[in-house]
């Protein structure tokens, strides 16, 4: 849990909040003023700052001042009487995160804690996405045509702030698109939250971007806080939107138009300053029609529109992902990088990825945890092409140039000759023959045995694991 420093000058106060404090898991650091409080942050990591306003000395006020020149994100939450209410809001004008009222109950100090604890580290998250910013996870790679006109929309679309909704086939990279928004817009200092919207039943999905309160159903033992709250001066991403029932698409649609909820259980509204960017694979305007999805909210999200391409429509873009899917799946197992061979590189451009971007990742992450040599060959990607013989065949195909594919190898004599050897035995000594034969041709050598591609494939893979042949077969 995080570690807390607390500063007033009166003893009860300090061990009255370091007790709270305590009961929800977190370290305290108490203070007595604002120089140990200051000596405090020099020497320790500290995660949230709650101070007392008025204390002799350097009080609340100037001890913010001094942490803002120190560390300019560290959260402080003030505590201040009902009299110096306006000292406060100076104060959240000067960067507070937040201020409580005393006498406050436990609650309500938890409930500004958690907040600033959760900004905190989507502040982090941020940063990190910031720091990557420009790699694999949030860069978009934009070298076909219909990719560059989408990165023209989105430059467009990050500096305004209406909704966006995002269209596109599974895997084409639209949780990608909306971090690249999020990192392009006024709002990239703030957090960025995702909810699959079909991940969650409705009841628990309700919950998880309103939040509740204590007792508002079964299980909800204490306060929660929804996406919606978190996210507030950021971006929330809504993937999956065509999943939602209903019942929370009218409850969407009016937080939207009045950008106002209530978390589950309570009657307070409370307003939000957030971005949505919804994402989609369904055809909206078709769920609308069957009477699945809200007219109204469709036209509400509809309004900043951007539809991206699948991956079969931007070759172009094919080998300069694969490389950087290859080089972060490899630094990130502490390995050398490999290079994708020619035929390699051919036979991913040649296939049509039904997956998009998400099958090209996975297939580069498995190239590079099971290649052991400097270059991915078209060999090893094959078999993991669609799972199709026709995939498997276009890559393979130009593995390894033959004088004609349908040319039928000449066999050693010996193939023949079988005398004392099991069938299981010439089985193998055949197709190893056959294959050598075909200069490691793996159609040429099916065809030639008259078995398919993928009965070849699977009679290779047992024999490796057997231990009967080499790895690299």
């Amino acid at each position: 849990m995080a570690r807390i420093l607390v500063v007033d000058d009166k003893e009860v106060v300090r061990d009255g909040v370091g007790l709270t404090l305590a009961r929800s898991g977190h370290g305290v650091c108490p203070a007595s003023d604002g120089a140990s409080a200051l000596e405090q942050l020099d020497k320790r990591k500290i995660d949230l700052v709650i101070t007392d306003l008025s204390m002799p000395g350097m009080d609340g006020l100037e001890l913010l001042h001094a942490i803002r020149e120190r560390d300019e994100h560290m959260p402080v939450i003030l505590m201040t009487a009902y009299g110096s209410i306006e000292k406060a809001v100076e104060a959240m004008r000067a960067g507070a995160w937040d201020f409580v009222t005393k006498p406050f109950h436990g609650d309500e100090l938890q409930l500004a804690v958690s907040r600033a604890l959760e900004h905190g580290a989507m502040r982090k998250e941020n940063q990190t996405l910031r720091a990557a910013g420009q790699s694999e996870e949030t860069d978009m790679v934009a070298s076909a045509p219909a990719m560059q006109n989408v990165v023209a929309q989105l430059e467009v679309i990050a500096e305004a702030n209406a909704d966006v909704l995002l269209t596109g086939e599974s895997g084409v990279g639209k949780e990608v698109a909306a971090k690249w928004i999020h990192g392009h817009s006024p709002r990239k200092d703030g957090g960025f939250l995702a909810v699959n919207c079909a991940a969650l039943p409705g009841p628990l999905l309700e919950s998880e971007l309103f939040g509740h309160e204590k007792g508002a159903f079964t299980g909800a033992a204490e306060r929660r806080l929804g996406r919606f709250e978190l996210a507030d001066g950021g971006t929330l991403l809504l993937d999956e939107i065509g999943e939602l029932d209903l019942a929370l698409q009218s409850k969407l649609l009016r937080v939207l138009q009045e950008r106002t909820f209530e978390r589950v259980g309570a009657s307070r509204s409370i307003r939000t300053d957030v971005r949505v960017i919804a994402a989609t694979n369904r055809d909206l305007l078709a769920e609308v029609r069957a009477g699945r999805f809200r007219e109204d909210l469709l036209y509400r999200l509809n309004v900043l529109p951007v539809h991206l391409p699948p991956l079969r429509d931007r070759r172009e873009d094919i080998i300069v992902l694969a490389d950087r899917f290859l080089a972060a799946a490899a630094r990130r197992d502490g390995r050398a990088v490999p290079s994708l061979a020619p035929d390699a590189q051919q036979a991913l451009v040649s296939y049509d990825w039904p997956g998009n971007v998400r099958e090209l990742r996975n297939i580069c992450e498995r190239a590079a945890v099971l290649c052991r040599s400097s270059e991915v060959s078209g060999r090893v990607v094959a078999p993991w092409l669609g799972g199709s013989s026709d995939a498997e065949n276009i890559a393979v195909e130009i593995e390894i140039p033959v004088a004609s594919a349908s040319e039928s190898p000449t066999l050693p004599t010996w193939v023949c000759d079988g005398q004392g050897k099991t069938l299981e035995v010439l089985e193998r000594e055949t197709i190893l023959a056959t294959l050598e034969a075909c200069g490691g041709h793996r159609q040429n050598t099916a065809r030639a045995l008259r078995i398919g591609v993928r009965t070849l494939g699977l009679k290779l893979r047992k024999w490796k694991d057997e231990g009967l042949i080499a790895q690299d077969r």
